[in-house]
């Protein structure tokens, strides 16, 4: 059990890329939250914020105690000094946190205008005199590369006095840190400037092209054999997930947790977030130990990782962690989450007294007494509430279909921001046979 005398609680950072998955972040425990803007992120696919936003972002996460952290981490061209320069002055006057980069000039410039300046995993630092080497140039934390091992972290920790932050769930990529330049060769767009279209996704054949004459009677024909290979998708490697050892990170004495995903959907950023939140503070804060400590903390993992695989995942891996990920590969196409949403309606009217609100169903399906919904929308956030009481025109229902208005109790209402909104989308959940 980690002793709490020897160092600080740490951060949880969470992925968002709108206000919806913002507000399901703050809603489920973060400490801190990273963002790119359009232009100048290595998530150009995702929805983004631009720079007009960041002070109404820095606004709600100063009232809810959070930090933030602006993703400015693509390689810059000469023609875009200027804007880079333009955006870190609006990071200042905003006052977001922090900046996570890796182009000299970028950090040069946030170094200059005293923003705090965060090494994006993109300059695969692996080692502690390269930490050293950056945290002079004004570096204060470190993101490391993915390919690090729990031994070689404690190292790089143990030998240096940046800040360092790990990745702890979320994508990995089959190319050294993620840079990648399959997607440019391919399709013109460039995974170091956040437009990856992720071709090592898919399934491939192996073309073996041969000149045989042996046992033919036509000598010299130009021959093609194809092989597919096997089940695996040979260029996609399962997501990482940390949760089986998660007490191992935090003994390396990292200031940081990352969960990647600021492409996923506002659930996945709600769900994957309050599980380590719970892992953090159970193992940090443990008043218990020995038998009943490890006790404890084993029905948690199980409880956290059965809750993680409900959300977008590729199936699970340790990565680098443990050792070298052997054969490590998803064995399907996308999404293998337990579990989907389904949308059903629409928030007409919330009444926060009694805690109810009232739903339009609008699609072509039914929702029922003891369903899970998923409330979402840019104030509220994503969160579940299990069906226990409905009512139609004020008589008790025990389900309803589309073009009815049914009020659904929320028990208990869930803590601080967890209730709906008037033009919330409602969503059902199924389970994925």
């Amino acid at each position: 059990m980690l002793k709490r005398s020897k160092r600080k609680k740490p951060e949880l950072l969470a992925p968002v890329q709108d206000y919806m998955s913002l507000n399901a972040a703050i809603n489920a425990g973060t400490d801190a939250v990273y963002f790119g803007i359009r232009g100048f992120n290595m998530r150009a696919g995702a929805k983004n914020f631009t720079i007009k936003d960041l002070p109404k972002i820095s606004k709600i996460a100063k009232e809810n105690k959070i930090r933030t952290f602006l993703a400015l981490n693509t390689i810059v061209y000469e023609e875009e000094i200027s804007k880079i320069e333009k955006t870190l002055k609006a990071v200042k006057k905003s006052k977001i946190d922090a900046v996570i980069c890796w182009d000299l000039a970028t950090i040069q410039m946030a170094k200059k205008l005293g923003i705090e300046t965060h090494l994006s995993t993109q300059a695969s630092v692996s080692n502690s005199k390269a930490a050293e080497f950056y945290k002079k140039l004004g570096i204060k934390r470190i993101v490391l590369a993915r390919e690090c091992s729990l031994k070689q972290i404690k190292k790089i920790k143990k030998n240096t006095k940046a800040e360092i932050e790990i990745f702890i769930h979320g994508a990995m990529c089959v190319s050294l840190s993620g840079r990648c330049f399959l997607s440019q060769f391919m399709h013109g767009k460039s995974a170091n400037r956040g437009e990856c279209l992720q071709p090592c996704r898919r399934k491939y054949l192996i073309k073996e092209k041969t000149n045989s004459n042996v046992g033919s009677r036509t000598p010299n024909i130009e021959k093609i054999r194809e092989l597919e290979i096997g089940e695996s998708y040979v260029l996609s490697p399962k997501d990482l997930c940390t949760i089986d050892f998660f007490e191992k990170l935090m003994e390396t004495g990292a200031e940081c947790f990352k969960i990647e995903g600021r492409n996923r959907s506002p659930e996945y950023v709600a769900t994957v977030t309050a599980a380590y939140r719970k892992l953090i503070d159970f193992i940090f804060d443990a008043s218990i130990k020995g038998k009943k400590f490890r006790e404890e903390l084993t029905q948690l993992k199980k409880e956290t990782k059965k809750e993680v695989e409900k959300v977008y995942n590729r199936g699970f891996g340790n990565g680098f962690f443990l050792g070298q990920p052997i054969n490590e590969w998803c064995n399907g196409y996308g999404n293998q989450a337990s579990e989907k949403k389904i949308h059903v309606g629409i928030v007409t009217h919330y009444y926060p007294k009694i805690s109810v609100a009232e739903i339009l169903i609008q699609a072509n399906k039914k929702i029922k007494k003891g369903d899970k919904l998923i409330f979402q929308g840019p104030k509220t956030g994503s969160f579940k509430q299990k069906i226990e009481f409905m009512e139609i025109e004020h008589k008790p229902v025990k389900q309803a279909k589309q073009g009815e208005k049914v009020a659904i109790k929320f028990t208990p209402p869930g803590g601080v921001n967890k209730t709906s909104r008037k033009n919330d989308q409602v969503y059902v959940i199924r389970k994925i046979k």
